[in-house]
């Protein structure tokens, strides 16, 4: 099983009532459970650990996990409320505005993380879980925990507006990059971990000697970099599609990626220290092809298996 862990919450994205004024729907939502999604559409076996409301929203979270083949077994139920983020759409781009005060995805604590099962064989973190405590801490000592001989994927998909210290956040960040052996950033986040490093290459260098092997670098529309562990490059395009929103596109591509190297048998830490070339291209191509189906529809709804 591959193991998301972060958080899971309600989208609000923008309608028009039939009188023409602006109201909101809500959307299951969060970058760690859309990836969670889009790897159980795919086929694979997926769970995600992550803090659940028992309100109405936490039923809708549920469901839809439920209706997406992912387990929820080692998720922990508070009568907390959930995380509510309301989307704005600017020229296809999502803004948002997150409303996660006291609730049952933040507070989670070190004490209420389970054990992970002998059946799980790769980590997932991610999302805005790594940046607001105490569950930020909570993830990072989970890691710490149970990394061990699991291949573990980071996507730290950062939101300067939920990084209250960011001295701290880096800390926790660079802790969880010793455990980690793949992560993926934007152009846009590797600036901000390594602002003062004077080219992408250099970033890159400085992030792998904090642990990853593999580093993936995203720039939308203008497709993905992937560097090896040998020093190696590979490229690959975005899909060419038409865009409707851009919502859950990163979340989507990296459960392609995951996908991809867990059915060619490269999802374990040896695999991800050695990976080729090849390997590599084969799995970026294959998220950015998941990822133009997300981006060609309304709001994050990933392809099932079948869309492909």
């Amino acid at each position: 099983m591959i193991l998301c862990c972060g958080e899971a919450l309600i989208d609000m994205l923008p309608a028009a009532t039939a009188d023409g004024q602006t109201t909101f729907v809500p959307h299951a939502g969060g970058a760690v459970f859309n990836t969670a999604i889009a790897l159980g559409r795919l086929g694979l076996d997926a769970g995600l650990l992550t803090g659940l409301s028992t309100d109405m929203f936490g039923a809708q979270l549920v469901a839809a996990l439920a209706d997406s083949h992912v387990d929820t077994g080692l998720a922990v139920r508070s009568d907390r409320p959930s995380t509510l983020a309301f989307v704005q759409l600017v020229d296809g781009q999502a803004r948002y505005n997150f409303y996660d005060e006291n609730s049952a995805g933040r507070m989670l604590t070190d004490a209420d993380m389970p054990a992970v099962p002998d059946q799980v064989s790769a980590l997932f973190f991610g999302g805005i879980s790594l940046a607001c405590e105490p569950a930020a801490d909570a993830y990072a000592d989970l890691l710490a925990r149970e990394g061990g001989p699991r291949a573990v994927m980071l996507d730290p998909n950062i939101r300067p507006g939920f990084i209250e210290d960011a001295t701290r956040y880096r800390a926790r960040l660079n802790a969880m990059l010793a455990h980690t052996d793949i992560v993926k950033v934007s152009d846009e986040d590797l600036a901000w971990i390594l602002p003062d490093s004077a080219s992408e290459a250099e970033r890159v260098a400085t992030l792998r000697k904090r642990g990853p092997a593999v580093v993936i670098v995203t720039r939308g529309s203008d497709g993905a970099t992937g560097y090896l562990a040998d020093g190696a490059q590979v490229q690959v395009p975005a899909a060419q599609v038409t865009v409707v929103d851009t919502v859950g596109a990163g979340d989507t591509f990296n459960a392609g990626v995951l996908a991809k190297l867990a059915r060619t048998g490269h999802l374990s830490k040896d695999a991800l220290a050695s990976l080729s070339g090849d390997a590599l291209q084969q799995a970026m191509a294959f998220g950015a092809k998941v990822a133009g189906v997300t981006v060609s529809r309304a709001g994050a709804n990933p392809p099932w298996a079948h869309d492909l």
